[in-house]
């Protein structure tokens, strides 16, 4: 899935049709809303973000995206108007991975998606993460404990992402929600607890593995050698 972030409707409808005719599922968006409500259900392949849109500017939303740690690593392709040397430093400086100068040929996007892709695309030792019985396959979505599958739903499972990637490290409640929920989720910290006591349960005896630290929060307790 690759997102488009475009306010321009005649170019944006171009964009997702180029996309789609070339074998790609696609989703457009005006502005950041729209953006940001979509990324909660689907995390996508790469963005395409223009820089000059209504609202919240492309900048805002790279500067975002790579604050989390949730959507640090997926790629993205900045679109600046012809001749903007700033924005295009601001924005490589920021952490796209590469930009396209208005206005653009369809087929010089599809040959940047293809390089940034291929750039991106996930090692093998990196698809896993094992801890404790616990192993989780990035690549394909799935955790099993001790070969056993488990379903979790999409915050159970970037929770346990967040931990197994940060061994021994405590996240509060307030850290929890503001990565997982993001920061414009209006909800209470009493949502993290509900999420991890479902989560514990799931992974059966390796639930453990979750440790709560009184009066902070939680973390991915480290084992003994």
């Amino acid at each position: 899935m690759i997102y488009c972030v475009e306010d321009d409707d005649s170019i944006r409808d171009l964009m997702i049709y180029t996309l789609t005719a070339s074998g790609y599922e696609a989703m457009g968006f005006a502005e950041s809303g729209k953006f940001w409500k979509a990324l909660k259900k689907k995390m996508p392949q790469l963005v395409l973000l223009d820089i000059m849109l209504p609202g919240e500017d492309g900048i805002a939303i790279l500067k975002k995206l790579k604050a989390s740690p949730l959507t640090a690593e997926i790629p993205v392709i900045m679109a600046t108007a012809k001749g903007s040397e700033y924005d295009k430093v601001i924005g490589l400086d920021m952490g796209a991975d590469d930009y396209l100068s208005k206005p653009f040929g369809m087929m010089e996007m599809i040959s940047r998606i293809k390089a940034v892709l291929r750039r991106a695309a996930p090692k093998g030792k990196n698809e896993t993460l094992s801890y404790g019985g616990i192993v989780m396959n990035k690549a394909k979505h799935q955790v099993t404990v001790n070969d056993q599958p488990v379903n979790l739903t999409l915050k159970e499972y970037e929770i346990l992402k967040l931990f197994m990637e940060n061994i021994g490290q405590v996240f509060t409640r307030e850290q929890l929600l503001s990565t997982i929920w993001s920061n414009d989720f209006l909800g209470e910290t009493r949502t993290v607890d509900v999420h991890i006591g479902t989560l514990r349960t799931k992974l059966g005896g390796a639930g453990s593995l979750i440790g709560t630290v009184r009066g902070v929060g939680y973390r991915m307790e480290e084992q003994s050698a």
